[in-house]
């Protein structure tokens, strides 16, 4: 009674271990099984996984959109500009967030303690940590002025010197709106910088990383 009660007890294992997938159970090439060894084809695919992720050639994860609650636990309450500091406004802000960690961050700036002719351009605050290109334009790591101005799209360094303009595009079929926002554009890995209804296209110039 005893020996039969201990096959019963062994034969509901064996038939448990044969309901289970192939991989699971070690299927081996012979056509058995031995539980707890992990499959030779299982091993493969981790072996080629490990090897793609250390190449680099499976990025860790995607370039995102920083949303603007994000963009404002990363940017300070004021920034530097001329001479001076002007407080950001967090609800307006966002960017990108690249594989490798670094950000292109920017964000609308109070510019009313400024001259006119500085208010009239320094509309926004914009920040990269990699090299960009903003209509065909480098621009290369930094801080600098920026601003929508007669229907182009302005850019200065911190000392507020001119850098380069470019026409800006004005999107009628917008849904929302907002004062800012940064938004993916058409192409992949390339950006839409909004103010309102206009925006310039960015990406980032070193791709090494995207």
């Amino acid at each position: 009674m005893v020996f039969a009660g201990r096959g019963g007890k062994s034969s509901r294992r064996i038939t448990a271990l044969r309901n289970q997938p192939r991989e699971e159970r070690g299927w081996t090439a012979r056509g058995g099984y031995t539980q707890g060894v992990p499959s030779t084809r299982l091993m493969r695919r981790l072996s080629l996984l490990a090897l793609l992720l250390f190449l680099g050639i499976l990025p860790l994860r995607a370039q995102q959109i920083v949303p603007a609650a994000a963009a404002a636990k990363l940017l300070p309450d004021a920034v530097f500009f001329r001479g001076q500091s002007a407080p950001v406004e967090a609800r307006n802000s966002g960017g990108v967030h690249y594989p490798d960690g670094m950000y292109v961050l920017s964000a609308i700036v109070d510019s009313s303690g400024y001259s006119s002719g500085i208010q009239q351009k320094y509309q926004a605050y914009f920040i990269s940590e990699v090299t960009v290109d903003i209509e065909g334009h480098k621009l290369g790591p930094g801080a600098y002025g920026v601003g929508f101005v007669n229907g182009k799209f302005g850019v200065m360094d911190i000392g507020a010197h001119d850098l380069f303009s470019v026409p800006a595009t004005h999107d009628a079929v917008l849904r929302r709106p907002s004062p800012f926002q940064v938004i993916a554009d058409a192409k992949t890995g390339s950006y839409r910088l909004y103010f309102g209804r206009n925006y310039v296209v960015f990406s980032r110039s070193d791709k090494s990383a995207q």
